[in-house]
């Protein structure tokens, strides 16, 4: 049998878990002439969620990660390149003619690939303008596109009012719907809630939580009550350990589900997993804590064994740091992707939190 968990690509059809209620309200939001901000951490599932809903749509999609451009040239090449991957070339080759200032246009001879190339003596602002508006121009002839811009947050490290240039010209589009997804919580609620910001309020707010243990239970025991007796034990444990976040929680199934088919079921087998994925990532641990400095591994080591009061005084003195030290710690690990906040600080990944565990137990 296939094995139905699928963690590290998007996950679509039957590896997609849930979320029904989700995509019902993206669906609704996209069928309007709204925009979305998505915001949730890393690995939560939404760019799976959103290429499901907008698979769905059958409307032309532009998808761009900001974390993978340069600058603001670079950013309306590569959005160009989405467009000829979803138009006809003779078609857009005439409507950018009539761009203000013409790009150069070129098929790569090897990968049949578009090249482009814009004149780099003028503000690269006015490119990007260009690309946008012929989006736009775009929907009024056919299906209203969908534009995606994943990792938003990083728009602010392109260029000084960019943000504020690039809401100036999308205002006024009718045609298109704007999807900006984000990982970093603070950063996208500073471009979006701020009321001094070009972009407050300027498309419905969808912040994406883990999915709830009763459907992610009901998800896992399905499968493994194929395979084995003991299902409900091992769907009660492995949620236990990954407190139902949607990558981990589907990379450990994957594993257990691999040993399971073999027949090799045993009490321990979530503990056997999990110290076989801790040591297969031992490496990319070491890596990672050496980055961080000492507030930030006091403060992870506080955390990892579920320290409550992290930022009491008592905990502040034992630690040697002050109370505001510690909080610019929590800050920091939590812009990284390190730590995530629900109604508490906690370990994005469960296998780091139980790498530094057992690091510590053994130091």
């Amino acid at each position: 049998m296939t094995n139905p968990f699928k963690f590290g690509t998007i996950v679509s059809e039957d590896f997609f878990t849930n979320r029904q209620v989700e995509c019902q309200k993206l669906s609704q939001i996209i069928a309007s002439s709204n925009h979305v901000i998505m915001i949730a951490p890393r690995r939560f599932g939404k760019t799976s969620l959103v290429n499901k809903v907008v698979t769905q749509t059958k409307r032309p999609v532009l998808w761009l990660d900001l974390q993978l451009i340069t600058n603001v040239s670079d950013f309306a090449i590569q959005l160009m390149k989405q467009l000829f991957k979803k138009y006809p070339f003779e078609r857009l080759k005439f409507l950018i003619s009539h761009f203000r200032i013409v790009p150069s246009l070129s098929i790569h001879p090897i990968t049949n690939n578009v090249e482009i190339a814009f004149e780099p003596r003028v503000d690269s602002f006015v490119h990007l303008e260009d690309v946008l508006n012929l989006i736009e121009k775009l929907g009024e002839e056919r299906a209203r596109p969908i534009v995606v811009f994943d990792e938003f947050q990083e728009l602010i490290s392109l260029e000084k009012s960019l943000d504020k240039r690039l809401r100036s010209v999308i205002q006024f589009h009718k045609n298109i719907n704007y999807l900006f997804l984000g990982s970093a919580e603070s950063l996208m609620k500073q471009i979006f809630e701020n009321k001094k910001s070009p972009f407050y309020h300027f498309g419905q707010l969808f912040t994406l939580d883990k999915i709830p243990y009763h459907d992610f239970y009901n998800f896992l025991i399905t499968h493994f009550e194929v395979l084995s007796d003991n299902a409900n034990e091992i769907t009660e444990k492995i949620l236990e350990f990954s407190n139902c976040h949607p990558y981990y929680t589907q990379q450990l199934a994957f594993h257990i589900w691999l040993t399971l088919e073999h027949g090799n079921y045993s009490d321990d087998i979530i503990e056997t997993i999990v110290d076989y994925i801790i040591l297969l990532h031992n490496n990319d641990f070491e890596r990672l804590w050496n980055t961080f400095n000492n507030t930030d591994k006091r403060v992870l080591i506080e955390i990892a064994f579920e320290q409550t009061n992290l930022l009491s005084t008592s905990v502040s003195y034992k630690n040697g740091s002050s109370t505001s030290t510690i909080y610019s710690a929590l800050k920091r690990l939590t812009e990284k992707g390190i730590l995530i906040k629900t109604d508490k600080y906690e370990i994005d990944d469960p296998f780091f939190k139980n790498w530094i565990i057992k690091k510590r137990s053994t130091s």
